[in-house]
C-alpha cells in the first residue's frame, strides 16, 4: 500500500506532496536541531528523494555542518523561514515532520545525540537510542 503525505510551511505558501512510505522517523537532539526547531530537539522524517514533490512554492538552499562533521543541504520557505527538508545522504530527504498536515501517526522509532538530550525530555522504553551520530 502507498502512502501519500501532503505538508506545508507556516505561510502557506509552500506546498509539497510525499508519495511512498516513509523510511523511518527520527527525533535528533543534536546542538543544530535543538537550534533549528528552537526547542528540546528535531523531528525528521527519512523518505526517497524521488517520493518528494513540491506543489507550490519556492524553496531557498543553504549548507551547514552537522555536529557529527558531515555537511547538511537545508531547504526553507523564503516568505517565513520554515524547514522544510534537509538532505545528508544522496537519494533520501529528511522532511521535517511538524510541517505535514497530519502528525497524529508520527511515532519515532530512534532518539539520536542523545548526550545534547534535554534532561527533562523523555525517551519511551524500547526505543533505539544512539548517545551521537556513530
Amino acid at each position: 500500500m502507498m502512502r501519500s503525505m501532503e505538508g506545508g510551511c507556516q505561510c502557506g505558501k509552500v506546498r509539497y506532496r510525499i508519495d511512498g512510505e516513509p523510511l523511518n522517523l527520527a527525533v535528533c537532539h543534536c546542538t543544530e536541531c535543538q537550534r533549528q526547531s528552537g526547542s528540546a530537539f528535531g523531528m525528521s522524517l527519512a523518505v526517497k528523494s524521488e517520493d518528494f514533490r513540491l506543489l507550490s512554492g519556492d524553496l531557498q538552499r543553504f549548507t551547514t555542518l552537522c555536529d557529527s562533521g558531515r555537511t547538511k543541504d537545508c531547504t526553507f520557505c523564503p516568505a517565513c523561514g520554515t524547514r522544510i527538508h534537509h538532505q545528508v545522504v544522496n537519494g533520501v530527504l529528511s522532511v521535517k515532520a511538524g510541517t505535514l498536515d497530519d502528525t497524529s501517526w508520527l511515532s519515532p522509532s530512534a532518539h539520536y545525540w542523545t548526550k545534547r538530550k534535554q534532561p527533562w525530555v523523555l525517551i519511551p522504553p524500547g526505543v533505539r537510542c544512539v548517545e551521537d551520530d556513530g
